[in-house]
């Protein structure tokens, strides 16, 4: 197969330089299609929108090979880049260079290709740097990826030490508790449509699930967003409702970490790190979907200082166990777009499957879906609901859009780090099944199709995470990062997708029938690429945002 680990390795460097370089002639590609005067122009970016689209992908492909360069070089450093994170090194970098250069699937029917970026000579310069050309040609090779399967099968994995004490100690207690607390059960609470149980709420608040990013001052660990993920990944990687009941509670203490009121900080902050108050995060509208903009629902002054609010929410997600409402509304008349809109801290009281709801002013009713069943969504109608004084997050109407934008990074960091759970998982029952699966007198996982498929899913899983990681890093080095977010739940969410659906593969029939774990996480997966802004949403983010960085 060619090359020492450290040769490898300083290959590895230069591809991911000229990858750079690539994605900077994508950039002055797309900006010549949407660019206008050093500003995106809106008429351009839509008429282009596959060349922007095109472009973020492209960037996003070349971020996840140069964090995993760096994460290789890293293990370096320490000694610790061993056969299998070689392998996976040469077998991603060789996948995601010929990808750059054939076509970046952004769907599972849309490819981006050079020639429809009109850089065809570009292409063709980056096959031609000696790094690459490597790649491509002895990176991701059949014998490599034969080699992985058989250390995989083994019963090893790829290095996932994160270099600090606390974090690896943070991965272990979470894997533990997954493994014996939530994965033996999760998939008849999936197949029962079921919420997680009470019980196991509670045993999360006690290690501390809820208040991971909360100041200590208010009673939280204040570990950063790099812990977030350990946590969510591990416990998603069991059930993805387990790794998203944090979720709400991250988007609620950040709005109010960042934009409440001393007063709203003491009240709120504390109830939510003990998992006392489980948030739910009320946005979105019938036929508004992510264009918050377009917002109906009002929130009026009420004569007790409080408010009074009327209008319609889809897709709240455990709505009717949460204590607190995060509600987006429109509190200034006369007003259109983002303006106008503020973020109340609407506390209800708990419901039950029989009654959701036991508010007045309010009511609604359950959305069946496929998966990510173990918290529910809920469609609410408000008619005079009442929301107490002191309840206007920061006490700044008009507000609420922009309070909200600052948390869109660390959630979708986080629903990245979900996404990477149910990779994980995936990948673990596509594995198992083909080693105890025998066919023609020998396991299914010594058929090249099956073995290759194994490999894929692996790496692919190691690219998601260090493109993830580089990401939480970021947002704790107190950095912007908003278009690092958007790439990593990008890339994330399509490797949870394809791992899944890949892993269904390899069981055959029996992965169609509901017993088997693999349905389960088919179903979980999906709502990955949608939720928290749908891979098209992520993709025009990341497009403008870096069309917007001017050199």
């Amino acid at each position: 197969m060619g090359g020492t680990a450290s040769e490898i390795l300083v290959r590895a460097e230069r591809a991911a330089a000229a990858a750079q370089a690539f994605q900077a002639a994508a950039k002055a590609a797309a900006d010549r299609h949407v660019g206008r005067d050093g500003r995106v122009d809106a008429a351009a970016a839509d008429r282009h929108q596959r060349v922007l689209h095109g472009f973020a992908w492209i960037a996003t492909t070349v971020e996840a090979i140069a964090a995993t360069a760096a994460w290789a070089a890293g293990l370096a450093r320490e000694g610790r880049l061993g056969p299998a994170e070689t392998a996976v090194l040469a077998i991603g970098l060789g996948e995601y260079l010929h990808q750059l250069l054939g076509g970046i699937p952004m769907s599972q029917n849309e490819m981006i290709r050079p020639i429809e970026m009109g850089l065809s000579g570009e292409a063709a310069a980056l096959a031609a740097d000696a790094s690459v050309a490597w790649f491509l040609e002895h990176g991701n090779t059949a014998d490599r990826r034969a080699a992985l399967v058989e250390r995989l099968a083994d019963g090893g994995f790829v290095d996932e030490r994160l270099g600090d004490e606390t974090l690896d100690m943070i991965r272990e207690q979470f894997r533990r508790f997954a493994d014996e607390r939530v994965l033996p059960e999760a998939h008849a609470w999936h197949l029962a449509d079921r919420l997680i149980p009470d019980e196991i709420v509670g045993e999360m608040a006690e290690l501390g699930v809820f208040g991971i990013c909360i100041a200590p001052e208010f009673g939280g660990l204040g570990l950063g967003k790099l812990a977030m993920c350990v946590v969510s990944e591990e416990l998603s990687r069991a059930w993805i409702a387990a790794g998203s009941l944090g979720t709400r509670s991250e988007i609620a203490g950040e709005l109010i970490s960042e934009s409440g009121t001393p007063e709203q900080k003491a009240h709120w902050l504390p109830r939510i790190a003990s998992g006392e108050v489980l948030p739910t995060a009320v946005f979105t509208e019938p036929d508004t979907g992510s264009d918050l903009g377009r917002l109906r629902t009002r929130a009026r002054p009420a004569e007790d200082g409080g408010w009074r609010v009327d209008g319609n929410k889809t897709w709240i997600t455990h709505a009717a166990r949460s204590d607190l409402m995060t509600l987006l509304a429109r509190t200034e008349p006369d007003t259109d777009g983002y303006e106008g809109l503020s973020m109340l801290l609407a506390p209800k009281p708990r419901g039950s499957d029989g009654d959701p709801f036991p508010a007045p002013g309010m009511k609604g009713g359950e959305i069946a879906v496929l998966g990510y069943r173990g918290m529910k969504e809920y469609e609410i109608s408000f008619e005079g609901f009442a929301v107490p004084a002191g309840s206007l997050l920061g006490a700044a109407p008009g507000r609420g859009f922009k309070q909200l934008m600052r948390t869109f990074e660390g959630a979708r960091i986080q629903t990245a780090a979900r996404a990477l759970g149910v990779a994980r998982r995936a990948f673990e029952l596509g594995l198992r099944y083909a080693l105890d699966r025998r066919q023609f007198g020998k396991p299914i996982v010594g058929f090249p199709r099956v073995s290759d498929k194994i490999a894929l899913m692996a790496v692919e899983f190691v690219l998601a995470r260090e493109l993830t990681y580089a990401a939480a890093r970021r947002k704790d080095s107190g950095k912007r990062c908003d278009i690092e977010a958007g790439m990593a739940k990008l890339l994330a969410a399509r490797v949870a997708w394809s791992n899944a659906d890949t892993a269904l593969q390899i069981h055959g029939g029996n992965g169609y029938a509901l017993e088997y774990e693999i349905s389960r996480v088919l179903c979980d997966a999906r709502i990955l690429n949608i939720f928290e802004g749908a891979a098209e949403i992520q993709a025009q983010v990341i497009g403008r945002g870096l069309l917007s960085q001017r050199n």
